[in-house]
């Protein structure tokens, strides 16, 4: 029972226009449908509703409009001339509806095109990602790509991204996160580095070395991670030389100014011709990968799907995951020669 004295207040507009815009979209299929079959049987079926449904709808909305659109008889549904005019002025939106809806079925069913915007850390962007673009492209010509390299945390709605590739461990619940290879990390430094002063073999021994460091987005010293006793360790060591980008500091190791870690993608090669040695390796962090990611697995437009799933194959086909098929610990046993 209402209190003494109350009176209700009016009705909310925009519940209102809510339902006032329900009740004319529903019937706007529906009379657009009826004009276009000739009956409201067949509308009904068009429509997958019942005949008393699509005349409920089309006679909400004549009352809406106080306006009789079809001339109804036993025999005949005809459009009136103020329903013939009607339809004239929906067709082309309703066209244009239609229209929208076969592109987003388009993109997600048609053939992949569409612009793909990608976003990559700088080290890992222009060592693997960047290299197999060229052919992505020629396998799918109709879609273009926009590489943004950035060590930042990737803002998938700010930067507008479609794909990001990221390294270490992926916290971030909102994204799907795939696996790509494990992301190995070892110490490193040039042989003849090696041969002058030999190779760090605890934690305690790196303060001992000329260190090369990597500053990250934010101007953040980016730590040296290890896995001792089943335990994370970090270190940020005193550093000779510091850079913002991972090749400068490869660079500085190969030529024998200090030691760095790094990771699998970078040094792989260099270990297989010989011009890089591993120290440390029983400590190597066995918890971090590199991973591609985008926000949702629903709804996925071909153009994401088909990246996502080239890149999957051609960087597990890289042999990126491979420090172990060269490794030696000169920590322990000495770097005494050159190879």
């Amino acid at each position: 029972m209402p209190q003494r004295g109350f009176r209700p207040g009016p009705p909310d507009r925009a519940d209102g226009l809510s339902a006032s815009f329900a009740a004319s979209y529903a019937g706007i299929i529906a009379f657009m449908a009826v004009a276009t079959e000739g009956s409201f049987s067949k509308a009904g079926e068009r429509l997958g509703i019942g005949r008393s449904a699509v005349s409920r709808n089309v006679l909400k909305l004549e009352t809406q409009l106080s306006t009789r659109l079809f001339l109804r008889t036993t025999r005949t549904t005809q459009l009136t001339r103020e329903g013939e005019r009607f339809f004239e002025n929906c067709h082309q939106g309703v066209a244009h509806i239609v229209e929208a809806m076969n592109d987003m079925l388009e993109l997600r069913l048609g053939p992949p095109s569409g612009l793909l915007r990608i976003s990559a850390t700088a080290g890992f962007g222009r060592k693997v990602v960047a290299p197999l673009l060229s052919k992505f492209s020629a396998a799918y010509p109709d879609i273009s790509l926009d590489l943004v390299l950035d060590d930042r945390p990737t803002d998938f709605a700010a930067g507008n991204i479609d794909v990001a590739f990221r390294n270490g461990r992926i916290e971030d619940s909102s994204i799907v996160a795939k696996q790509l290879i494990p992301m190995q990390m070892a110490v490193c430094a040039s042989p003849a580095y090696a041969a002058r002063h030999g190779l760090p073999s605890t934690l305690e021994d790196i303060a001992r070395h000329e260190c090369i460091n990597t500053r990250i987005a934010g101007a953040r010293i980016l730590e040296w991670e290890f896995k001792v006793e089943g335990h994370v360790r970090k270190v940020v060591p005193a550093a000779r030389l510091t850079f913002n980008d991972p090749e400068l500091v490869l660079a500085a190791v190969l030529d024998g100014l200090g030691i760095a870690q790094m990771a699998g993608y970078q040094a792989c090669d260099r270990i297989a011709r010989g011009e890089l040695v591993i120290a440390m390796g029983r400590y190597a962090p066995d918890d971090r990968g590199h991973y591609i990611c985008y926000l949702s697995r629903q709804h996925l437009p071909s153009r994401i799907r088909v990246f996502v799933d080239f890149m999957t194959e051609e960087i597990r086909a890289l042999n990126l995951h491979c420090l172990a098929d060269f490794y030696t610990d000169y920590s322990t046993t000495g770097y005494r020669s050159f190879r």
